[in-house]
């Protein structure tokens, strides 16, 4: 009897990843470019309504992912369950994508019926990209404990996913990208606020293009080599499932816990542009050449912020063989709680401006440990669902792949929620919203300095949220994992059991085919 491992070839492996790149390139142009800075910044929202958006959303996503995780478990095809919504799913993701951006360029918003309409434009299309984009997102994610049998093979993977989930991170690159195309439309006296719509506009749709063909590779490249399980449950049933898999149901918990994170690169490319470069990456470039201090403060705080999750991503895989996976998990909460935590004592210390080279350097030390932590912790949260669906096989003869992922996708777009509420609570205590954000960019460029404008008010609450927030949430979700209820042994123990199952049934049914 043969007990052969299946897994994916270096091929397949590769496919895959390009296809994880694209997809998270277009997450990073929504969340970041448009959510984190569009809207707010390009055609003034008030803060208090994009908060609202974002959060009406993540209550439909509570309902629409399950459904979509469901709809994934059931569907059997000759490309197998989760490749035919990676095949014909991403050009319809891309073309809602870049209509989420078209807002605000055809009404005239100085009237309430403008401003209302675009508003509305605002929810309909970004609540409309939620739901076809969870139909791309649960079934990439699932795709990995399908392509191979392997546990060290699917680390591998998933380690990898999330290294280049990471670099699709360059979707955010939509703020500056923009920003420097806006002035080829004012050279054509083109006011500065069309000017920013109107590359904003460009830019989403030429890297949505690019994306989008990525995206695409995933599914016409790839193979589901573990047979889907012939047993099917009601979309009740699937519900309960996820809620009675204790160890999954943890997981799930601690995510939620962990929501205040998503205010990192919610608002990190906002916080850079207005901290550092003072509402305008193009201020690098003077009359007199590059601003170089300018240029190097900007450089170390970027590193910081994604550097420390492509390191963590990177050994997380190798530290996986080496220390039991709720170890990993947890320490990484708590590694990471310390330096958020810091971000704000420092603020504190320097007097609320930290843009000398030291304060630079030490904002940009204690970015990349805490992001390191935030990296890592995606590593091990992925790494453990999966386990979580050998579990569920094991113990109920039902591989849950969708369902199951799309609780890792429920948790990120939950995450999102709760942080833009948090954030448009914030900002609006503060006044940091609509119209006071246009007459504050116009203060700026005049020549006022974004640290001291409004008595620091606005950078106060950048570096909050930032900071205290996530460090809380970190910390809260060590509690639900403090005791995971799948140990590694257990589970090892377990997949091997399955190899052997997978290989007796699949010589059955070539027997049966004779």
């Amino acid at each position: 009897m043969g007990t052969s491992v299946r897994t994916y070839t270096k091929k397949e492996r590769n496919m895959y990843l390009v296809g994880m790149f694209g997809q998270n390139m277009i997450y990073n142009i929504i969340a970041t470019g448009l959510v984190g800075y569009y809207l707010q910044y390009v055609i003034y929202l008030p803060v208090v309504a994009i908060g609202w958006i974002v959060a009406l959303a993540r209550v439909w996503d509570a309902i629409n992912d399950p459904m979509m995780g469901s709809i994934v478990d059931r569907t059997n095809t000759k490309w197998g369950k989760c490749r035919p919504y990676l095949i014909f799913g991403p050009p319809i993701i891309g073309i809602i994508t870049i209509l989420t951006f078209v807002n605000g360029n055809y009404t005239e918003a100085t009237t309430s019926t403008g401003r209302a309409l675009i508003i509305v434009w605002a929810a309909v299309s970004y609540i409309l990209w939620g739901m076809t984009y969870t139909a791309g997102d649960i079934p990439i994610w699932s795709l990995t404990s399908l392509m191979t049998e392997d546990e060290n093979d699917r680390s591998k993977l998933l380690g990898l996913a999330r290294i280049v989930a990471g670099i699709g991170g360059i979707g955010v690159l939509v703020v500056q990208i923009a920003q420097a195309l806006a002035t080829v439309f004012t050279n054509k006296n083109i006011p500065l606020d069309k000017a920013n719509q109107y590359s904003f506009i460009l830019t989403a749709t030429i890297l949505t293009v690019i994306s989008t063909i990525c995206f695409e590779l995933a599914g016409v490249g790839t193979k589901e080599k573990v047979k889907s399980s012939e047993k099917h449950y009601t979309m009740k049933e699937n519900f309960q499932i996820m809620w009675k898999c204790k160890p999954f149901r943890q997981i799930l918990i601690s995510g939620i816990l962990r929501s205040p994170i998503q205010l990192l690169m919610l608002i990190a490319m906002s916080f850079v542009t207005y901290y550092y470069a003072n509402g305008n990456f193009m201020n690098i470039f003077t009359e007199n050449g590059i601003n170089f201090k300018l240029l190097i403060n900007i450089g170390i705080i970027a590193i910081g912020i994604f550097a420390g999750q492509f390191i963590a991503m990177g050994v997380t895989p190798m530290l996986v063989k080496k220390f039991e996976n709720k170890k990993l998990y947890n320490f990484y909460s708590i590694e990471s709680a310390i330096p958020f935590f810091l971000l704000f004592v420092i603020f504190k210390i320097a007097g609320g401006d930290l843009t000398s080279l030291g304060w630079v350097i030490v904002t940009g030390i204690l970015f990349m440990l805490a992001s390191a932590g935030m990296g890592g912790v995606n590593v091990m949260q992925s790494v453990m669902i999966a386990d979580c669906v050998d579990y569920e096989e094991y113990t109920h003869g039902i591989r849950p792949d969708g369902v199951f992922f799309s609780g890792q996708s429920f948790i990120t777009k939950l995450s999102g929620g709760i942080a833009a509420l948090l954030q448009s609570f914030a900002y609006g205590a503060v006044g940091f919203s609509d119209k006071n954000i246009e007459i504050m960019n116009q203060k700026l460029t005049e020549g006022q300095s974004f640290i001291t404008y409004n008595d620091g008010k606005y950078a106060a609450v950048m570096f909050f949220l930032l900071s205290i927030p996530p460090a809380i949430g970190m910390l809260l979700s060590v509690i639900p994992t403090a005791k995971y209820a799948l140990p590694d042994k257990l589970h090892s123990e377990m997949l091997e059991k399955l190899v052997v199952k997978h290989a007796e049934e699949r010589e059955k049914a070539e027997a049966n085919n004779k």
